[in-house]
């Protein structure tokens, strides 16, 4: 179910070429993987990749985000993660060929380029850095989930705090008065936290009026990161 319903916009690939994940490559070999890169913009609530579909790209995030998705025994929807410009996602199906694990769903309007695996499978096996930087991804991703786990027992101000730090170190933007993340709806920081709705939008309520965070329409601001992480000591 892969672009359904997207419309095209014309291909800016010196856009997907700033992301993490290509710096330091070479600049020849970035603009051969991107020579059949395709941009398209999808409103919010669509969904990119669904779990179990077989998929022969690997997707950038140009601008948005993202929600990666999955479901329980008990059929609850559970967010594994979130992610935003600059970020990727689709690899693992392109590495080990077999079906998506994951769905995948915008949060809002957002701009994806689409890479055939083939040319991101011939990127990783010419330039080493790029099997580098795919590592550390994955490293990074790992350890962020390892951290959530260990937090599932913790009191709901540590795991509402941990998740707004876990958005920090994925997406966060310095601003001029701290770190800036995306002002999520509750119901997503619901499902990443693992607490009911009701209780992160009051944990929200009281980190607010300690001032570990300030908060406006699109977005959460941290004017310091190490006092919030104080909340999980």
């Amino acid at each position: 179910m892969e672009d359904r319903y997207s419309l095209q916009s014309p291909t800016n690939p010196w856009m997907i070429s700033s992301a993490p994940f290509f710096q330091g490559l070479p600049e020849t070999a970035v603009e051969l993987a991107l020579n059949h890169l395709v941009t398209r913009t999808h409103p919010a609530n669509q969904v990119i990749l669904l779990e179990n579909d077989w998929g022969g790209s690997v997707y950038f995030i140009v601008e948005g985000w993202v929600k990666i998705r999955t479901y329980n025994i008990e059929g609850k929807e559970v967010t594994l993660n979130i992610l935003g410009t600059g970020e990727l996602f689709g690899e693992m199906a392109a590495l080990d060929e077999v079906p998506r694990s994951t769905d995948v769903i915008t949060l809002t309007t957002t701009m994806i380029g689409s890479m055939p695996s083939q040319d991101f499978l011939k990127l990783l096996h010419t330039e080493p850095l790029a099997g580098v930087r795919l590592s550390q991804l994955m490293a990074r991703r790992l350890r962020q989930v390892n951290r959530r786990l260990r937090l599932r027992e913790s009191d709901s101000q540590s795991r509402v705090a941990d998740t707004l730090l876990f958005l920090a170190e994925g997406q966060g933007k310095t601003g001029q008065t701290g770190t800036e993340i995306p002002n999520l709806p509750h119901r997503e920081l619901s499902s990443l936290s693992g607490l009911a709705r009701e209780t992160v939008t009051r944990v929200l309520t009281r980190l607010e009026k300690k001032g570990l965070i300030k908060r406006d329409q699109d977005t959460i601001c941290i004017p310091d990161l190490s006092a919030l992480e104080q909340m999980l000591i």
